[in-house]
């Protein structure tokens, strides 16, 4: 379970500090009513369509978990980006204008640079070392630097799923990768996975993935399962390569309304999440693995299994440890240092 709750006072602090700063002593009752005195309704927005677990399994859950909660507290969900792109949700929420947000931690790189390592290439072994990262004290250093520099309370991160390549040849050791124009979105921290593991980026849009496959502009491609199948990628490639090269981490944010709420509507809320993050996680493992068994069975492309994790891993971390600088090398050092391996 990824949340902050465990060692969180500080986090409130951070928050409830410039609040104060503005409200000063406006009554003994705290937060968690609105001007009315009836429920405070929350907007939640993401980027996700209702059939990903994103949405379906994580933010229909948190609402849901809000209203059995009974607190006072009303979760209305915008899915499909219909309150605006990455980019200007971020700064909605920074702003007060959208009070909670399901993001990338690359998304969130345009605010606050460190954040989007927790995409990079294997800073993560697996999921389980993510929550165990999350729960950590370790992870203070790119949280608390998230809260200090944007003024957004991280109620809890997941994962949607490790990334894997796809190609019309298998991908099994980094050389592989030589000579082959592999597509990875344009954000910095993506493209520097694509050095750190020795591919070649080509920058494509989501969009027209499918049909820059299937005319050749490039040859391979990288994204979590669920993306492969949304996008029917077996039609245009074959070989899936099982490297898990990347963790799709998504942060649940919320901006400065967490100081309008009671400790009773705060603790709701965070537990709320901390359901969701489970229920993400298991959503999204059970789809991979439906997901695998439907390709298998149907033969429409090989599936391979016996990819050198170990050698992309070794790989990507040491040009990572020598690249990065500053507090994002700081933030990295910090995941690899709660890894088991």
């Amino acid at each position: 379970m990824i949340t902050r709750r465990s060692h969180g006072m500080k986090w409130i602090a951070l928050m409830a500090a410039p609040a104060m700063l503005l409200v000063g002593c406006a009554g003994e009752s705290g937060g968690g009513e609105s001007a009315e005195g009836g429920t405070i309704e929350l907007t939640l927005a993401h980027s996700y369509n209702p059939d990903q677990p994103q949405d379906r399994c994580g933010a229909q859950v948190i609402a849901d978990e809000i209203e059995k909660a009974d607190v006072g507290l009303k979760i209305e969900l915008f899915p499909s980006s219909q309150l605006g792109g990455d980019a200007d949700r971020i700064a909605s929420v920074a702003s007060g204008d959208i009070d909670i947000d399901i993001q990338g931690a690359s998304a969130l790189g345009a605010v606050y640079e460190p954040i989007s390592v927790l995409d990079a290439a294997y800073a993560f072994d697996d999921a389980a070392h993510l929550a165990e990262f999350m729960e950590s004290d370790a992870s203070d250093v790119v949280i608390d630097g998230f809260a200090e520099a944007a003024g957004v309370y991280t109620l809890g991160v997941w994962s949607a799923g490790a990334r894997h390549f796809t190609a019309n040849t298998p991908i099994r050791t980094p050389d592989d990768l030589a000579g082959l124009r592999i597509r990875f979105p344009g954000s910095p921290q993506f493209l520097m996975n694509a050095k750190a593991l020795g591919a070649q980026a080509t920058e494509v849009a989501y969009e027209e993935l499918y049909l820059a496959l299937q005319q050749g502009t490039v040859e391979g491609q990288e994204n979590p399962i669920t993306n492969i199948k949304s996008q029917n990628l077996a039609e245009v490639q074959d070989y899936l390569s099982l490297s898990a090269h990347q963790l799709n981490t998504n942060l649940v944010i919320m901006s400065s309304k967490w100081n309008d709420l009671s400790e009773e509507q705060q603790g709701a809320l965070t537990d709320a999440v901390a359901t969701a993050v489970t229920e993400v996680t298991t959503c999204v493992a059970d789809d991979e693995e439906a997901t695998l068994e439907e390709w298998r069975t149907a033969g429409d492309w090989e599936i391979v299994d016996d990819v050198d994790v170990d050698a992309f891993q070794d790989k990507a971390v040491a040009y990572l440890e020598e690249t990065l600088t500053g507090e994002s090398l700081e933030v990295f050092e910090a995941i690899r240092s709660t890894s088991s391996k």
